[in-house]
């Protein structure tokens, strides 16, 4: 199972902001009612990881790195891959 670790956009009040509250590159609101982004957050599914951060694209990019960082599928073991029948 690959492990995720979600965007979750919050206002100042700690509220969650709905992924429908568009807003501007720098997190000002263009959705009627919002109060803005204030900070994002990105939690990773291992439980070893997890940011919280003003910058939505600076948690986004860490959070692709932190993802990248596990290991691809499972690992196969030298003495299966043996080709000589024993």
């Amino acid at each position: 199972m690959p492990f995720r670790a979600p965007l979750t956009n919050y206002h100042a009040d700690d509220t969650l902001c709905l992924t429908d509250h568009k807003h501007t590159s720098s997190g000002k609101p263009l959705h009627p009612g919002c109060p803005g982004r204030a900070f994002t957050e990105a939690i990773c599914a291992c439980g070893g990881w997890g940011m919280k951060e003003s910058g939505k694209g600076y948690v986004n990019e860490s959070r692709k790195r932190h993802l990248a960082s596990h290991a691809q599928g499972p690992k196969v073991l030298p003495d299966q891959l043996r080709v000589d029948g024993s």
